[in-house]
């Protein structure tokens, strides 16, 4: 309940913020991606403002993610070496468990003579 609380406390004011920038930003705009010939029409996109200014956030977004997962490669590795380890361990116990458990019963036949 709490952390649906704290997403309507966080999303409800982003939404607002995005509509409202995304009508105050809908004049169309020309994005040239010819640095040398800005004027030429075949590289430019001529979109919305606030469509590019989206497109900047999204793609800031996807950069800082793969920035994050990148960085956090060491910490994935070692958690799935120790986790291979841990089962290997965890199936050795258990063989060794089963065959105390066998020991345990040959000794307690063997007992009653």
């Amino acid at each position: 309940m709490v952390r649906k609380i704290v997403n309507i406390v966080v999303l409800v004011p982003i939404a607002i913020v995005l509509i409202v920038l995304s009508v105050a930003n809908r004049q169309p705009v020309r994005m040239a991606l010819n640095p040398f010939r800005p004027e030429d029409s075949v590289l430019s996109l001529t979109a919305p403002f606030f469509v590019f200014l989206f497109l900047a956030l999204l793609l800031g977004m996807i950069i800082g993610a793969v920035a994050t997962w990148i960085s956090q490669h060491k910490y994935r590795k070692r958690a799935r070496v120790e986790a291979t380890e841990a089962v290997k361990w965890q199936t050795e116990a258990d063989r060794q468990k089963a065959r105390a458990e066998t020991l345990a019963s040959q000794t307690s036949l063997a007992a009653p003579k």
